[in-house]
């Protein structure tokens, strides 16, 4: 017995001198799978505001997802995390079922369809067919506008019609070609490229050159024409649903369609699944020299326009097609860096790259280059402000610069244009707001005040605080959900649920 004993307490005292030479860290930070892996971001929040303004606070490379949380109200709640980290867990299928990518509001994006229609409403209809012919006239429209050359190879094709519906979902993989944004992927002030419900019936031809769309008109199920393209999904902060992912109550999950013609190249040490899961990102764009970026007035406004938004001429913030970014003090800012030494530089167009939180601007009327020490003769330059990093560069759209990748050194932003400074004002208004100078904490709902000389029975009777009410409840609600699950996280700790690593070391 003592023999045990002794060899038991000797163990102990290995493993006590083996903790004090390499001690456990004092928080627990769970990484994807290598001791040099950085440390796992996955957050939880109510609301969609709240996940961005995270994003925009957060160093590192994350992203803004949706997850179906309860079946029949439509609520959910905000993921923001990584996509590497999102796909060690998502790719296990065990409690992420109903995910949905956030494409950010101005962000670039890749060009995208969301296709279905009732199969019973309209019987004999040929969907792959239709499927197929669209693609065409999409390449074709994209060549003709755009110079773009496309086929059906660079288009990944996700099915998960049911027996009741056919549903489709269309990415296009164009190399080196992306949109500003998911507005300018349908619209440009109500003039759409490809199709919009005021041409249900001009879509025949009207002459023999022109192409015949007729096949995109369907019937919903109240017998009533209906485009076959779903030009919904086209708006602010769209929710687009992941690959795999099916919709909460069903049981048809996107998956590769039969008759999909795109193939991914597989890179060294990423699986093919993966490199699925990454093409169907339709924000997954990020910036480079070569990227060329497509708007709807690319065409639409070619030669007819006479101004640039520049510090002199633009006071109403859209000139020349183009409107201030979503961040006008930046754009104040790097119209100062090309408004000097009696040169009146101004702002062509702005892109934004949510991957990197990086904003792109084409500067015109300015060519001071660092690589050179001089200004260029005829081609324009580039101004990069790093968002995350608060850090601005020059870049060059001259052959010989970007034949050598030149890119300036990085200067720091002026404090007052850096997210840090926003996001405090944010929180200082918010305070000032509720009459409270302490900063709002984003998990934590309004508090409901009663009205001066009022009694809680006249309040109720007013349904003055209903409102209120009814964002508590919501709030009450969402967080049940939330413990409830194993997605459910430590807001302390950061951690990742230890039933689901455990999980994942044993499969």
């Amino acid at each position: 017995m003592m023999g045990k004993w002794e060899a038991k307490l000797k163990q102990i005292e290995e493993l006590a001198s083996q903790y004090e030479r390499k001690p456990l860290s004092s928080v627990y930070r769970p990484r994807l799978s290598k001791p040099e892996d950085p440390p796992s971001i996955w957050k939880l929040f109510h609301r969609q505001n709240q996940a961005f303004d995270f994003v925009k606070s957060c160093k590192e490379d994350v992203h803004v997802f949706a997850l179906e949380c309860k079946v029949g109200d439509g609520q959910r709640i905000y993921l923001v995390t990584t996509y590497a980290q999102l796909w060690f867990y998502y790719k296990l299928r065990k409690n992420l079922l109903h995910c949905y990518e956030v494409i950010p509001e101005n962000a670039v994006c890749k060009l995208y369809f969301d296709l279905e229609f009732n199969k019973s409403a309209n019987p004999g209809t040929d969907g792959k067919k239709m499927v197929a012919l669209l693609i065409e006239h999409v390449c074709k429209a994209l060549q003709e506008l755009y110079s773009v050359h496309c086929s059906a190879e660079d288009v990944f094709n996700l099915d998960s019609s049911t027996e009741e519906k056919f549903s489709r979902h269309l990415i296009f993989q164009l190399h080196d070609v992306a949109f500003k944004d998911n507005i300018h992927v349908d619209k440009d002030k109500g003039e759409s490229w490809t199709l919009n419900s005021e041409k249900l019936e001009k879509l025949g031809p009207a002459k023999p050159s022109d192409p015949d769309l007729s096949f995109l008109i369907v019937k919903n199920n109240m017998g009533e024409k209906h485009l076959f393209v779903d030009l919904g999904v086209y708006t602010r902060n769209r929710n687009f649903r992941l690959y795999k992912s099916s919709k909460i109550g069903k049981c048809v999950a996107l998956e590769v369609a039969e008759d999909n013609r795109f193939f991914p190249k597989q890179p060294k040490n990423v699986s093919t699944e993966n490199q699925y899961f990454l093409s169907s990102l339709v924000s997954n764009v990020r910036f480079s020299d070569t990227l060329r970026i497509l708007t709807c007035d690319t065409f639409q406004n070619k030669g007819k326009r006479s101004g640039y938004l520049n510090s002199t001429k633009n006071s109403g913030g859209t000139l020349q097609g183009f409107q201030y970014s979503p961040y006008p003090e930046v754009d104040r800012f790097v119209l100062s860096l090309v408004n000097r030494n009696d040169v009146e530089g101004g702002i062509r167009r702005w892109n934004y790259f949510f991957p990197e939180e990086l904003l792109v601007y084409d500067i015109c009327k300015y060519r001071w280059c660092e690589n050179i020490g001089r200004a260029h003769r005829s081609n324009n330059i580039m101004i990069l402000v790093d968002l995350k990093n608060e850090v601005w560069y020059q870049k060059c759209h001259d052959p010989v610069c970007k034949a050598v990748n030149f890119k300036s050194d990085c200067f720091p932003l002026p404090a007052e244009v850096s997210l840090r400074f926003f996001l405090k004002e944010e929180e200082e208004v918010i305070a000032d707001d509720m009459g409270n100078k302490k900063p709002m904490n984003p998990h934590e709902a309004p508090p409901c005040k009663p009205s001066p000389g009022a009694s809680f029975d006249a309040d109720w009777d007013s349904g003055s605080d209903d409102a209120c009410l009814l964002q508590v409840a919501e709030d009450a609600e969402l967080a049940d959900v939330a413990e409830n699950s194993l997605l459910s996280y430590n807001s302390t700790e950061d951690e990742i649920p230890d039933e689901l690593i455990i999980e994942v070391l044993q499969e």
